[in-house]
């Protein structure tokens, strides 16, 4: 493993048993918005950025004997793609001081960050990738970290949106009713503090594709299911009180409805998986679905048991 601060004296590490804010980058565009996104983050959680770049791949990795050459050159681009990188980070927050540390690596970038968010208190990527070191594919990570992760994961789509007008967007949170959408509604109400935005919590009650047909009975049902959702929002109110809240309680599905919030949000939040609300609405496939055809980053929470129980290999 090798490390490459970029500059030092700008970009010092002050703790090396918090890694802060995790972001991996391939040299992409989509992964630089994505160091960009984490960038902002950290400066708004006050934590430090590190910034994690793998010059291998699976051929170079794999093999018995390698190419100096080759490697060297793989080496050089993992460098700049570094050096841009934070720049990039250093750009997105300007004025800030912001600590900035950058790792090149030669081992497969998915089973480095997942070791790294061991010790981070967020994981960002973006949903795909060129791969311009390595060739690694950025998009395919995406979704092995949302289920692997020691931490929850944020994957940044298209333009991450860091400019003021983005920053007034409300911030959505789906709640199923699960155990596993608390640590979403919490993490949600502390995203939603630190933007000073507005939050809107989602609860879908169908689970099956209804495309617009008339639900027999919804206006009962939208009232009780608004009871349970203002109930999984309890004591919010009172530990967030400058977070205004909007209960929504859609007759849709889980991944409809908070699309179609997303649609001018700056940030989505949910649980990894879950089997909860009216309908057992599974979050599973909802997180996987958000963050294939969501526009916005979306956060993707884990339960600490979760995280505690399970290995990051082998899944």
């Amino acid at each position: 493993m090798e490390e490459n601060a970029v500059p030092a004296t700008s970009f010092d590490h002050p703790d090396h048993d918090d890694l802060g804010i995790v972001v991996g980058t391939d040299g992409s565009e989509i992964s630089y918005q994505a160091v960009a996104w984490a960038a902002v983050e950290a400066d708004m959680r006050g934590c430090p950025l590190h910034i994690v770049a793998s010059y291998a791949n699976p051929i170079v990795a794999g093999a018995t004997e390698q190419n100096p050459h080759d490697r060297s050159d793989l080496r050089q681009r993992g460098q700049q793609v570094l050096a841009d990188a934070a720049r990039i980070a250093a750009h997105a927050v300007p004025g800030a001081s912001l600590h900035i540390r950058t790792e090149l690596i030669f081992e497969m970038i998915i089973g480095a960050l997942i070791e790294r968010s061991r010790r981070a208190r967020l994981l960002v990527v973006g949903n795909r990738g060129l791969g311009a070191v390595g060739r690694a594919v950025l998009g395919s990570v995406s979704t092995v970290l949302a289920r692997q992760a020691h931490c929850p994961v944020a994957v940044v789509h298209g333009v991450s949106e860091t400019d003021p007008a983005s920053a007034s967007k409300p911030v959505v949170v789906g709640v199923d009713g699960s155990a596993n959408s608390v640590p979403a509604i919490d993490l949600a109400f502390g995203e939603a503090s630190r933007r000073k935005a507005d939050l809107i919590a989602v609860r879908a009650w169908s689970d099956t594709g209804g495309f617009d047909l008339p639900v027999m009975g919804w206006d009962a049902i939208r009232r009780t299911q608004d009871v349970l959702l203002e109930a999984a929002l309890a004591g919010y109110a009172e530990r967030c009180p400058e977070v205004t809240v909007h209960r929504v309680v859609s007759s849709d599905t889980p991944v409809r409805a908070l699309l179609e919030q997303a649609e001018n949000a700056q940030l989505v939040v949910v649980g990894s998986h879950g089997r909860g609300g009216f309908a057992g609405m599974g979050l599973g496939s909802v997180s996987t679905a958000l963050l294939h055809l969501a526009q916005c980053p979306v956060l993707v929470v884990r339960q600490p048991s979760q995280n505690r129980a399970e290995e990051p290999a082998g899944q």
